[in-house]
């Protein structure tokens, strides 16, 4: 019994570490949206500091702790936050797991250079995973034994500082201001804007004490882990698990499943006899219940396979150039690689250096086929190289003969590939990439572990590839073999992006249900992605295998395609030009770095400050070298010189001479849409000496798209203005436009003169401009009274005015009714009442009753002096409480008026959107 009581307390202590790692991975998570790969990064370098301070500059433990978790880890966060995280979130999701990724190999090394350059001047201990860190406890530990187990000093305060940190945390988060806003933000971050919460900033608190938490746990760690980063990032996807179940939301349920994580690891360990039998089994333990939780949890809230709005692709700024334009640098670029590569002059060492990196590169485009076509961000590439290089090395160590080895190891990655396209059938987004990368490290563990596939250390031989008059162990050989390969892969990609198969992987990645609704397999298209990107990871993998001449289970690493995912996206993850730029970045950029004597970690710094430019330039390398050009062509075009040249007298023209065709330069330009107006409706004043918020010819739109075409409005104190007009006519804009949701770009915005047109929502909604967005102005995960606090102090005066709220006060938003929520959304004007109110829609879905209460609320807050704005379907409600009406139509305002003018004929036009 004190054996099982033993493993129960030890896997607590353990386990514990664990929810530390997985509170602070969720709370950035559910506050931004982002999964920080790099949280264990973070851990590490809190570590590193913490062993820096106390061995290296005998600080006592209760000092350097502090500093290292309370000072150094919170600093840490917020700037990333403002350096990378704030554009991250609004970045794509690929971006965002590459930047994270990028994060993750730069701040160890950062960290370590640091130290390297400071060691010898300061005295301080050089870090390595040799060393032997102390605890935050006393050093040597202190033995404890409570009812015949044993337990240490450094045990119990682990355990006591992680349950002290989950339910400040908690505490936190449910009971103070700061963390009502993060929630608020969590829930429906642009709503909570119009509340006049700063997200951006509730998001800079997030990162803030999430890195703490993540100090704390490298910190509480780092006497088990020592200072080996790559345990730290290990410790992070175990970490995962707790989260997953935790749903990355709630915190409480994450903390208890890092507890259960624990302890169930150390059951295995101790009492699973059967483990013994496989190898890796026991340590795989986490890895299994990671995929199980993501397999079972996961049921819905994910985008699967892309999304139209998230993961658009970038636009093509060589459209207008030429085919052979389009090609001539990567024309010549071959060429002259070729020319190099064949003449006797070049080192066979740099040959040999690029031959690997056009391997590399080879097995990159697998990750153009299934992320940059697919929009799956899939880690396991990595293991379906090493799939097919075992395989095939078995293949031939058991007499079969070498081209039939290879075409078997090809087919085993494919199949692979099969076999995890399955759960990716019901997963999507950072979710299935979780999946991918534990069906990797579940390989890495568990199956290359089997001396029977892998050969244990000593791995499986492999001969040279014979080619007739020469073979492979040429590395110019190796150079030509692998170009041609990557041209035929170039080849199938670019057919495949122009069939019929193409369009559909398009539309599965755009619009899954608009694309099953068109007759598309969804299933069957995702398995086709998988298995060719699995099959060109596998023949690459292959290559690599014949071109060192032997393969072992520990060549390709399941992080490593952790970090080619990476490698490729910074170079442009969508082109098979990506793939090869990439490939030789990753064999010839250490090379030159040992060559000029350069810290190693100084190619890790720079590769993570590269994941921070997709921040800014989500596309890659490429797209932004596509992109220069295109602006280079505009400036020249728009160049006064060209001007006047193309404006001199030409000679006459032969008559048989071809018509010049001119080329469009893409600049997008607002266009004026004439609209048709009647010679007797009055043109609306642009403004209005006594109104308090004011629109003057305000200009926006989506994009390339203008939606407002010189938009004026006025609303006076007490004053009603009805905004109305046809379905698309532009009336939604104009009320985002005055709340500050959507930025204009011509045009001012005025509230009682004050220019506010460059003001962010939170700050226009804090001055007293409320919008009631279309549909429910509530955060449906937050409950009624949490609702009410994010505009109000005392909700108090709501329950008595409403008190069918009252009776409901601790019930989630989500769960009341529509007219519930209409007025869960208007209360708070009531007892605050803003300067001006903008309703979008308000009777939207709403039963006749509910629509008199809500219409009752407008006409009392225009008693209290409140300037409202209402756009409404329901002309007859509207009408009744309105002083003002506007007719909109194409962006315009087409008639302005007192309501007592407003007529049937007028009113049909307004609605049908005729002239």
């Amino acid at each position: 019994m004190s054996e099982l009581v033993g493993y129960v307390l030890s896997g607590l202590v353990t386990g514990a570490v664990f929810a530390v790692m997985a509170s602070g991975l969720t709370l950035s998570y559910a506050a931004t949206g982002v999964f920080n790969f790099a949280h264990g990064a973070v851990g590490f370098l809190a570590a590193l500091v913490f062993f820096e301070l106390n061995v290296g500059l005998g600080w006592p433990a209760w000092a350097a702790g502090p500093v290292a978790v309370g000072l150094f880890s919170p600093l840490l966060g917020h700037l990333l936050h403002r350096a990378m995280f704030r554009g991250l979130a609004r970045a794509g999701e690929t971006a965002q797991i590459v930047g994270t990724i990028g994060l993750t190999i730069a701040l160890p090394a950062l960290g370590l250079l640091a130290v390297d350059l400071v060691a010898e001047p300061l005295g301080l201990p050089r870090a390595d995973a040799t060393s032997l860190p102390h605890g935050l406890g006393p050093y040597p530990a202190v033995t404890y034994t409570l009812g015949g187990v044993r337990l240490d000093s450094d045990q119990l305060i682990t355990f006591t500082f992680a349950v002290l940190a989950a339910a400040g945390l908690w505490a936190f988060m449910r009971h103070t201001p700061y963390g009502l806003r993060m929630r608020a933000s969590v829930d429906r971050r642009r709503l909570a804007t119009l509340r006049g919460i700063d997200a951006d900033a509730s998001s800079a608190l997030a990162w803030t004490l999430g890195s703490a938490l993540a100090g704390l746990a490298g910190v509480l760690a780092v006497s088990t882990l020592g200072l080996d980063s790559t345990a730290f990032t290990v410790m992070l996807f175990v970490s995962a698990t707790a989260a997953v179940f935790g749903r990355l939301r709630s915190i409480p349920w994450t903390f208890a499943a890092g507890l259960g994580l624990g302890v169930v690891q150390n059951l295995v360990a101790g009492y699973a006899d059967f483990a013994e039998d496989v190898t890796g089994l026991r340590t795989a333990v986490p890895v299994i219940l990671l995929f199980a939780g993501l397999i079972l949890l996961n049921r819905s809230g994910e985008r699967v396979a892309g999304s139209a709005a998230e993961d658009a692709p970038p636009p093509d700024h060589l459209a207008d150039l030429p085919p052979w334009r389009r090609r001539l640098p990567w024309a010549v670029a071959l060429v002259a690689l070729l020319a190099w590569t064949l003449t006797r002059p070049a080192d066979d060492f740099w040959v040999g250096v690029v031959a690997q990196g056009l391997v590399l590169a080879l097995i990159f485009c697998s990750f153009t086929v299934v992320t940059g076509i697919g929009g799956m961000v899939n880690l396991a590439q990595a293991s379906f190289a090493a799939m097919a290089a075992l395989t095939c090395g078995w293949a031939f160590s058991s007499g079969w003969p070498l081209p039939v080895a290879i075409l078997l190891g090809v087919l085993g990655a494919t199949a692979a590939g099969v076999l995890v396209a399955l759960p990716a059938l019901r997963l999507g987004g950072r979710i299935l990439t979780l999946a991918t990368l534990a069906l990797a490290l579940l390989a890495d563990q568990v199956l290359f572990q089997v001396d029977a596939f892998s050969n244990g250390t000593i791995g499986w031989p492999l001969p040279a590839l014979g080619l007739g008059l020469a073979d492979t162990t040429d590395p110019r050989v190796r150079v030509v073999l692998l170009l041609a390969l990557i041209g035929l892969v170039g080849l199938l990609v670019r057919n495949l992006e122009r069939s019929a198969s193409g369009r559909a992987i398009l539309a599965v990645r755009s619009a899954p249900a608009a694309a099953t609704t068109s007759g598309i397999s969804a299933p069957r298209t995702k398995i086709m992605i998988f298995a060719l990107a699995s099959g060109i990871a596998g023949l690459g993998g292959v290559l690599f295998a014949i071109s060192k001449g032997s393969v072992t289970a520990t060549d390709l690493p399941a992080f490593a395609g952790f970090v080619w995912l990476a490698v490729v996206v910074l170079q442009g993850v969508r082109r098979i030009g990506g793939a090869v730029l990439g490939g030789l970045i990753a064999a010839v950029f250490p090379e030159l770095l040992a060559g000029w004597h350069v810290s190693a970690h100084v190619g890790a710094i720079l590769f993570g400050t590269g994941g921070m430019i997709l921040a800014r330039h989500p596309d890659g390398v490429l797209a932004q070298m596509a992109e220069a050009r295109h602006r280079r062509r505009n400036r020249r075009a728009r160049d006064p010189r060209t001007e006047r040249a193309a404006a001199r007298p030409e000679a006459p023209a032969r008559e048989d001479a071809p018509v010049p065709v001119p080329v469009p330069v893409s600049v997008p330009v607002p266009v004026p849409v004439p609209v048709s107006v009647r010679e007797d409706v009055p043109v609306p004043a642009l403004s209005a000496p006594d109104a308090l918020f004011t629109l003057e010819n305000v200009v926006a739109g989506y994009g390339d798209v203008t939606v407002l075409r010189g938009v004026d409005l006025a609303v006076r104190p007490g004053e009603v203005v009805a905004l109305l007009g046809a379905n698309g006519a532009g009336k939604s804009t104009a009320c985002a436009v005055a709340a500050g949701d959507l930025p204009a770009t011509a045009g001012r915005v005025l509230l009682d003169g004050t220019d506010v047109t460059s003001w962010p929502a939170y700050r226009r909604a804090r001055a007293g401009v409320l919008l009631a967005p279309e549909g429910r102005g509530v955060f449906p995960g937050l409950t009624v009274e949490e609702n009410l606090r994010t505009w109000l102090d005392d909700p108090g005066p709501v329950y008595e005015r409403l008190p069918q709220l009252a009776r409901r006060r601790g019930l989630v938003a989500g769960a009341l009714s529509g007219g519930e929520q209409q007025l869960l959304t208007l209360a708070p004007a009531l007892v605050r009442p803003p300067r001006v109110l903008i309703a979008d829609e308000p009777s939207l879905g709403l039963a006749p009753l509910v629509v008199g209460q809500v219409f009752e609320v407008f006409a009392e807050l225009r008693e209290r002096g409140v300037a409202l704005l209402l756009v409404e379907e329901k002309a007859t409600s509207v009408l009744e409480v309105a002083d003002t009406v506007a007719f909109m139509r194409l962006g315009r305002i087409t008639w302005a008026g007192p309501r007592t003018q407003v007529d049937g004929a007028r009113l049909t036009a307004a609605y049908l959107g005729v002239s």
